[in-house]
C-alpha cells in the first residue's frame, strides 16, 4: 500500500511537471513574444509600439529612431530609419481602403464593410531592395483559430495604425520654413591693364633728371674792383721835372 500510493504521487509529480513544462514552452514560443524578442535584439531596446499577426510583426522604437520588420515569427528581421518610411495603406481584398503618405493628407476610411479575402496593412519604405512590407491583419482561415480578430475588427485595428503611421510621418518630417530666394551674385567687373612703372634710374642720373628748381643755384664769385690811378704831384721842390708837365 505504501509502495502504491509512493508511486501515485511520483506520477502526479510528474504529471504536474511535464504540465508546468508545457505550458512554459507554449508561453516562452508564443508567436508575439518570439517578435517581441527578435525586435529587443535588433533595436537593442524594447519596441515602443507593436504590430503582430500571422508569423510577421512591425514595431517601432522612438528614442532610437528605428522601425523594424520581422517574418516567420521573428526568424528573420530587417531594420529601418523612421524616416525611411514613406506611407502605409490598409488593404481590404486588394482594394486600398484608407492610407497615409508622406507630404500628403491621410485618405480616412470610409467603408468598413469586410470583404471575402484578407484584410492588411501594407508599409512602405524608400528602400530598393524591400520597398514595401505586408502584415495579413485577417484572411481565410482565421475564423477558426483561438482569440483570432473578426474582419471587422482587423479593419479597425489596421485603420488604427493608418493614423499612427500618419503622426510618425508628421514627426519624423516636421514642416520647414520657407526659404528666401537666392539672389545671384553680379558678374565681376572686368580688371584694366594696370600701366608698368619703368625701372628706377640709376643714381647719377636721376640726380641729372632732377628739375631746376630743385638745384640750389651757387652764388656767383666776387669780382675784383678795377683800381684807380693815383694822380700824380708835382713834386714843387724838383726843378728838373718842369718839362714833365703840360
Amino acid at each position: 500500500m505504501d509502495e502504491t500510493a509512493r508511486l501515485l504521487l511520483w506520477l502526479a509529480l510528474a504529471g504536474t511537471a511535464v504540465t508546468f513544462a508545457g505550458s512554459a514552452a507554449i508561453w516562452f514560443m508564443d508567436e508575439t513574444r518570439r517578435i517581441r524578442r527578435a525586435f529587443r535584439h535588433v533595436l537593442k531596446v524594447p519596441a515602443d509600439s507593436m504590430l503582430t499577426a500571422n508569423g510577421r510583426g512591425v514595431g517601432f522604437s522612438f528614442s532610437r529612431n528605428l522601425a523594424a520588420v520581422a517574418w516567420d515569427q521573428g526568424a528573420w528581421c530587417l531594420v529601418y530609419r523612421i524616416d525611411e518610411l514613406v506611407g502605409a495603406e490598409l488593404l481590404v481584398d486588394g482594394e486600398v481602403r484608407a492610407r497615409a503618405y508622406r507630404g500628403e493628407g491621410r485618405r480616412a476610411l470610409e467603408r468598413t464593410t469586410p470583404g471575402s479575402g484578407q484584410v492588411a496593412l501594407r508599409l512602405i519604405f524608400d528602400d530598393a531592395r524591400y520597398p514595401d512590407f505586408e502584415i495579413a491583419l485577417w484572411m481565410p482561415g482565421d475564423e477558426a483559430k483561438r482569440n483570432a480578430p473578426s474582419p471587422a475588427e482587423a479593419i479597425q485595428e489596421a485603420n488604427r495604425w493608418i493614423a499612427r503611421v500618419e503622426a510618425i510621418l508628421r514627426r519624423a518630417s516636421p514642416p520647414r520654413p520657407p526659404t528666401p530666394p537666392t539672389q545671384a551674385a553680379p558678374p565681376p567687373m572686368p580688371q584694366t591693364a594696370q600701366p608698368i612703372a619703368p625701372p628706377p634710374a640709376p643714381l647719377a642720373q636721376a640726380e641729372a633728371d632732377l628739375p631746376p628748381w630743385d638745384e640750389t643755384p651757387a652764388r656767383p664769385a666776387a669780382r675784383p674792383s678795377p683800381r684807380r690811378a693815383e694822380p700824380r704831384t708835382r713834386d714843387l721842390f724838383d726843378d728838373d721835372q718842369d718839362d714833365g708837365f703840360t
